[in-house]
C-alpha cells in the first residue's frame, strides 16, 4: 500500500513539471522577451546606465552618512560590548559545575533574553528605519527602551508612531523614551 502512495504522489509531481514547464515556455512574457526590436534594447541600455548611476550616487551618499554616524556607531559599539560582557560572564556561569542548577537555569534564562532583546531591537531599528528616518539607535534593558532617530526634528506625531511600534515589539511594560539627532 505504501508503494502505490509513494507511486502516485511520484506521478503527480512530475505531471505538476511538466505542465509548469510547458506554461513557462509558452507564456507571453517569454516570447516577447527574446523578441525585443533594436530601439527597444537601446531604451533598456539606457535605463540600465542611468540604474548604475544612481547606484553610485548612493553609494557616496552612503559613505557620507557612515563618516557623520560617528556618534550611532560609537554608542552601539558600546551596547554591543556590555551585552558580549554580560553574556560571558552568564555562559561561564552556565559552564560551572560547582553551582546548582537553579543558578544555572537562572542563568540560561537570562542569556536567552538578552539575545532575545537584542534580536528585538534589531527588528526595532528596521522598523523605525523604514518610517523614513536615515538612521536609528535602540537600545533596551529591562525596564527602559531608548531609541534615538537622526533627524532633522521630531514631532510628536512621529515621536507617538516610534513609541508605538516600540510597544507592539516590546511590550506595554516598559518605559519608552524617544529622542532625536539632529542631521
Amino acid at each position: 500500500m505504501l508503494l502505490k502512495k509513494q507511486t502516485v504522489w511520484l506521478l503527480t509531481m512530475l505531471s505538476l513539471v511538466v505542465v509548469l514547464s510547458v506554461y513557462y515556455i509558452t507564456s507571453p512574457e517569454q516570447r516577447g522577451n527574446d523578441l525585443a526590436t533594436p530601439e527597444q534594447e537601446e531604451q533598456m541600455q539606457n535605463e540600465e546606465e542611468a540604474s548604475q548611476t544612481d547606484v553610485e550616487d548612493e553609494d557616496t551618499a552612503i559613505i557620507t552618512n557612515a563618516a557623520g554616524d560617528e556618534k550611532f556607531t560609537a554608542l552601539r559599539m558600546q551596547s554591543e560590548d556590555d551585552r558580549s560582557m554580560k553574556k560571558e560572564e552568564l555562559q561561564t556561569v552556565m559552564g560551572s559545575t560547582d553551582l546548582p542548577a537553579e543558578e544555572i537555569n537562572e542563568a540560561k534564562e537570562e542569556f536567552d533574553k538578552l539575545n532575545e532583546l537584542a534580536d528585538k531591537e534589531a527588528v526595532l531599528e528596521s522598523l523605525i528605519r523604514s518610517m523614513n528616518y536615515e538612521d536609528v539607535l535602540v537600545r533596551a534593558d529591562e525596564s527602559n527602551v531608548l531609541v534615538t532617530v537622526k533627524a532633522e526634528e521630531l514631532s510628536r506625531t512621529a515621536a507617538n508612531d516610534i513609541i508605538r511600534q516600540v510597544k507592539n515589539e516590546i511590550g506595554d511594560l516598559q518605559l519608552v523614551t524617544v529622542e532625536f539627532q539632529p542631521k
